[in-house]
């Protein structure tokens, strides 16, 4: 059940009142998120922090789309989320959300720059060989355009999935843990790459990490325990 989107504060890129998620069915519920509150103001740099199980990859994927709240009011990039059903979250994202995650999701039989320019193409977007190519460049790939996924390092598959994120210059950008495959020092690398890109377009990014020094690096850590907001704190 949802209610109303309460009105977001000005600036906001996220407000979210009362959000809960709970999974499995009437006879055994498991309660994920209990009670959500928070409000991302357009442009900053958040980390979510917390256990295993705290919630924060549930939380991530209710905020950006991919999963329905179950209650509660949540406004995203001035769109009502916990209003839409599934299809209607799926067009929502669309040019809104940009999303980076720890597998890098690439499509195999599609080179670098396809991975890149596909999703705007479906999304209806122009020009997408230029603008594929540009970001690709961007993110120092611009010798690997037409390399296939299995021809790229780990870190060059994640370099393409940020600039796959980015292309369409989406409002918001959500990061699952995306160092969580490399080892520390093209992870170090990644973050740069991603951290520059954000500060290049201006979007507002979240950052799911287990890594306190990133999370020192945002503008804010939210931390989370047992599907509540723990602490909110300026890093």
């Amino acid at each position: 059940m949802t209610t109303s989107p309460d009105s977001a504060p000005a600036g906001a890129a996220i407000s979210a009142r009362n959000l809960t998620l709970t999974l499995g069915d009437d006879k055994r519920p498991v309660e994920i998120l209990k009670g959500i509150d928070l409000d991302v103001a357009a442009g900053d740099v958040l980390a979510l922090l917390g256990p295993s199980g705290s919630g924060k990859s549930s939380l991530m994927a209710v905020l950006s789309g991919l999963e329905r709240a179950s209650s509660g009011s949540l406004s995203v990039a001035g769109a009502d989320f916990a209003g839409m059903d599934e299809d209607g979250l799926a067009r929502a994202r669309r040019g809104r959300i940009g999303i980076v995650l720890q597998a890098f999701h690439l499509l195999p039989t599609m080179t670098a720059l396809e991975n890149v320019a596909t999703p705007m193409e479906l999304a209806g977007h122009t020009d997408t060989r230029d603008r594929s190519e540009a970001e690709l460049t961007a993110v120092g790939l611009g010798h690997r355009i037409d390399h296939y996924p299995t021809q790229l390092s780990g870190g060059e598959q994640q370099r393409v999935a940020i600039a796959r994120a980015i292309a369409p210059r989406p409002e918001l950008i959500f990061a699952d843990e995306p160092t969580g495959n490399l080892d520390e020092k093209t992870g170090s690398e990644i973050i740069e790459v991603l951290f520059d890109r954000r500060s290049q377009t201006g979007a507002t990014l979240i950052i799911i990490t287990h890594d306190p020094a990133l999370a020192e690096r945002c503008d804010r850590i939210v931390t989370l325990a047992d599907g509540r907001i723990a602490s909110d704190t300026a890093a």
